[in-house]
């Protein structure tokens, strides 16, 4: 698979203050990749060192295998890292426009790329009458126009309504869909596991994870269960082999599994013991469990 980004050891210091530590990762081409990480946690900079807008301390980067300039590399990049900026009282096509004329690409996406972005009937309205979302999907439109590699974006909901971010997730789905590669930044896990299929998780700076979604760490989930002798049920739970650890909150049992078991299989073996179980629900680990598993290691 073609290699779109490759970090190696980048690490940019602020004075004492270290923003990105010795970070390391390749971004593959055709996948939805999503920096995570709380505020403060080296996103923006990362985005803005391997964008040539802040200058690293150490390590490096290189685009499309290093076979061309970063400079050169650039131009088949479409990024938004600031708030749009554009010219209140010009419409979004005169805004579009200019941003052909800046970036010195043809005219003739333009209708196309607000077509995608769900603007197009909103073509001639001037960029001041736009809501935040609106706002935001012109930006989206903006960062096409030269049939980028790869998209990259910082925070692309931030701020906006429930419907404003609904509808940047879906564009964000769509643009994929047509074979763009994209990497963004978020702290937010739900629109990471929602449109993403790989993650980057970073804390103060450093990686703590980077691959799939879906691995993100392995684990074989839980079981939810009550029985009428929740004493037995414990000890029973305790002894056997592919569990971890036992929990109980307000009558609930919740059992992590160390390797795989069906509900079925666990809820036969229990009835042979004469455990008779009231609740079994079988779980997987959200995404959001299994970052702060992670974050939590490294405190």
């Amino acid at each position: 698979m073609e290699t779109i980004l490759t970090v190696n050891h980048l690490t940019k210091k602020y004075g004492y203050l270290t923003a990105v530590k010795d970070l390391s990762f390749s971004i593959e081409k055709g996948n939805v990749y999503g920096i995570l990480g709380p505020n403060g946690s080296g996103k923006s900079t990362t985005l803005g060192i391997v964008l040539n807008v802040i200058n690293r301390t150490a390590g490096d980067f290189s685009w499309f295998g290093g076979s061309i300039s970063t400079h050169d590399a650039l131009k088949k990049v479409g990024a938004i890292i600031e708030r749009p900026n554009f010219y209140p009282y010009m419409t979004a096509i005169q805004n579009l426009k200019l941003v052909c004329k800046i970036k010195e690409v043809p005219q003739d996406k333009i209708e196309e790329k607000l077509e995608m972005v769900g603007l197009l009937e909103r073509k001639n309205s001037k960029f001041s009458t736009y809501s935040l979302g609106m706002k935001q999907r012109l930006a989206i439109a903006s960062a096409l126009l030269n049939d980028p590699e790869i998209l990259i974006l910082d925070e692309p909901t931030n701020g906006l309504d429930p419907q404003g971010i609904h509808q940047i997730r879906e564009i964000i789905k769509k643009i994929a869909s047509e074979g763009t590669t994209i990497l963004l930044a978020s702290h937010l896990l739900d629109e990471v596991e929602k449109v993403c299929s790989h993650v980057i998780i970073l804390r103060k700076g450093e990686k703590l994870y980077s691959g799939p979604v879906g691995e993100m760490l392995t684990t074989y989930g839980f079981f939810e269960l009550k029985a009428i002798d929740g004493p037995a049920l414990v000890t029973y739970l305790g002894n056997h082999p592919s569990f971890g650890p036992i929990k109980q909150e307000n009558g609930l049992i919740t059992a992590i599994l160390k390797e795989e078991m069906t509900a079925s299989s666990l809820n036969q073996d229990l009835f042979n013991n004469g455990i008779v179980l009231s609740h079994l629900v079988k779980r997987k680990e959200s995404l959001e469990e299994q970052f702060l598993s992670l974050t939590n290691h490294k405190d």
